[in-house]
């Protein structure tokens, strides 16, 4: 059975195999990959692509936010659950995610090309890692607001809680080390992670001005 033509397919399904497309294209083509491939890959025009996504570089930017998203989605904003809760599902998706075969292969030839195509790497840094970092942020804003958390610098927080939960894991992997590769072993370092990131910035104690 043949897929439906991208041009009569509903518009969310349209950018989704539009978005997968890109993601599965940047692990075997990283920044060499063109309009034409995407088009190919997806059964459709060039002209298609430029009318709807503007740019080669617009199209990358739409994709790694769509991606963001889905990554950022245990960060609902209203969540009553205990915060460790929250922040263990953020970090266990973002490992699921940065250990995915197609993620470890497109981050390698993305770094590689980065200095052939430095305006194109830098759009989709903003737009991934930068786009994550921002979410977690504002996330972090909400909660101190709500007093769950104590008041500091959302972005610096932020920044420091996507790096303990990284580790040192994606080096190892980048030079062909032994790393975490098991979703046990992924947690147990998850949970360290958050654990350690919560004694440090704690809920605020009640009766502390700007806080509830």
């Amino acid at each position: 059975m043949h897929p439906e033509p991208l041009q009569y397919a509903p518009a969310e399904a349209r950018d989704q195999r539009v978005f997968d497309a890109v993601r599965e294209l940047l692990a075997t083509q990283g920044m060499h990959l063109s309009m034409d491939a995407v088009a190919a890959h997806v059964g459709c025009s060039k002209q298609t692509l430029y009318s709807r996504y503007g740019s080669k570089r617009e199209l990358l930017s739409l994709a790694m936010r769509q991606h963001v998203s889905i990554a950022a989605a245990p960060l609902a904003s209203g969540d009553e659950r205990p915060l460790r809760g929250i922040l263990l599902d953020f970090a266990l998706r973002y490992l699921e995610n940065r250990n995915q075969p197609r993620s470890r292969q497109a981050a390698q030839l993305i770094a590689s090309g980065a200095q052939e195509f430095r305006e194109e790497a830098r759009a989709l840094y903003h737009s991934s890692a930068d786009a994550l970092r921002e979410q977690l942020a504002e996330w972090m804003r909400t909660e101190m607001a709500r007093g769950r958390v104590i008041h500091d610098d959302p972005h610096f927080m932020a920044e420091m809680l996507i790096s303990m939960i990284a580790g040192q894991d994606f080096e190892r992997q980048r030079f062909h080390a032994p790393h975490r590769d098991d979703p046990k072993v992924r947690r147990r370092w998850a949970e360290f992670a958050v654990d350690a990131f919560l004694r440090a910035f704690p809920a605020p104690p009640a009766g502390i001005p700007g806080t509830r």
